[in-house]
């Protein structure tokens, strides 16, 4: 609990800079710490980077560490704010829950999901992080890694969730060849009994596949017979516009 309250007491004293620099006795008031706790939390805080002391001055201010991790986040932010009005579309059209999602190392990253309006829902996968090969998303992100990044992943021990999961490396790099060729990924049962789903890749600014679009639902249901080709249509037309609006206009072309 010690340590859960550190983290909790270090977010504050950060919380007490977030509109400029400030002195021990300031940051210890605003946060309703004992003075000599706060300049511990300080001192422990500029090891780190999060935390800057002003030269020949008392007062401390936010790090060169904080700006960078804000700026990691904020790719994300925006490519959630461009996707969801068409992920708002996609799951109109289709009937079915469409999702979002990012490459964090060897895992997919959900970062949205927009529901269904069928009475028996799928969960909310925002949030959530996933190993690749189980996944439709990641199975599109495995289909788009350079060649010796994919040979270390299937390298590795790959990780069972159903009895229909592909954890053999010689099928999955098979499955991910079709993924390159099609476009896109269809996964039937792979991660969760129940449940199936189908992505295509949003393409960034230089050409490599930053995201994945996404569509899943109960499998008794989804895909209807005959609906394949349409889903697919549909979901590779979402992430295209998506991956458009993403990359900036050509000069004198108004694209």
């Amino acid at each position: 609990m010690s340590r859960v309250q550190s983290i909790a007491r270090a977010f504050a004293v950060l919380g007490a800079l977030e509109d400029g620099p400030r002195g021990v006795t300031e940051v210890a008031e605003r946060v309703g710490l004992p003075k000599s706790t706060a300049a511990r939390m300080l001192t422990t805080l500029v090891r780190e980077g999060a935390v800057e002391q002003l030269d020949d001055d008392a007062r401390y201010r936010l790090g060169a560490r904080i700006a960078m991790l804000g700026r990691a986040v904020e790719p994300t932010r925006n490519l959630i704010s461009i996707a969801r009005p068409h992920l708002v579309e996609l799951a109109a059209s289709t009937g079915e829950a469409a999702g979002l999602s990012v490459p964090d190392g060897d895992v997919v990253h959900y970062v949205d999901q927009v529901d269904s309006r069928h009475e028996v829902q799928v969960r909310d996968w925002t949030g959530t992080r996933v190993p690749m090969h189980a996944v439709s998303s990641g199975q599109v992100f495995l289909a788009h890694m350079a060649r010796d990044a994919l040979d270390d992943f299937l390298s590795r021990p790959l990780a069972w969730f159903t009895p229909h999961t592909l954890d053999d490396a010689v099928r999955l790099r098979e499955r991910v060849a079709r993924v390159r060729r099609e476009g896109h990924a269809w996964v039937r049962e792979e991660f969760a009994e129940g449940l199936t789903s189908v992505a295509a890749p949003v393409v960034g600014q230089a050409g490599n596949v930053v995201a994945a679009v996404h569509l899943h639902g109960p499998t008794y249901r989804f895909p209807a017979p005959g609906n394949e080709d349409e889903i697919e249509r549909q979901l590779s037309a979402t992430a295209t516009r998506i991956g458009a609006s993403i990359r900036p206009s050509s000069p004198g072309t108004g694209r």
